[in-house]
């Protein structure tokens, strides 16, 4: 039996590196209605994406300019959608 192997997005910026590994480490989701990204605060998935960046960081980069765009990146995302309303108190 054939078995294939789900292929991935290739990545076309840094950015999208960046979320790609901060959504692997589930540091953010999106919002199912909106699509929003959002930062779930979790702070042992932050420590996994910081890790992983600085292992594995994209070519032609160093762990050093990757953690930074990790950081960069979660400094840039909210934990609320924009478009989703507030709940009433």
């Amino acid at each position: 039996m054939l078995m294939t192997k789900e292929r991935r997005p290739a990545i076309r910026t840094l950015r999208g590196w960046a979320i790609l590994v901060l959504q692997d480490a589930s540091a953010i989701q999106q919002c199912e209605e909106h699509g929003w990204m959002q930062d779930r605060a979790d702070p042992y998935a932050r420590d996994r994406t910081v890790d992983a960046a600085a292992q594995n960081p994209p070519h032609g980069l160093s762990p050093q300019q990757a953690v930074a765009e990790i950081r960069e990146v979660l400094d840039s995302i909210g934990d609320t959608c924009p478009e989703c309303s507030p709940e009433p108190d």
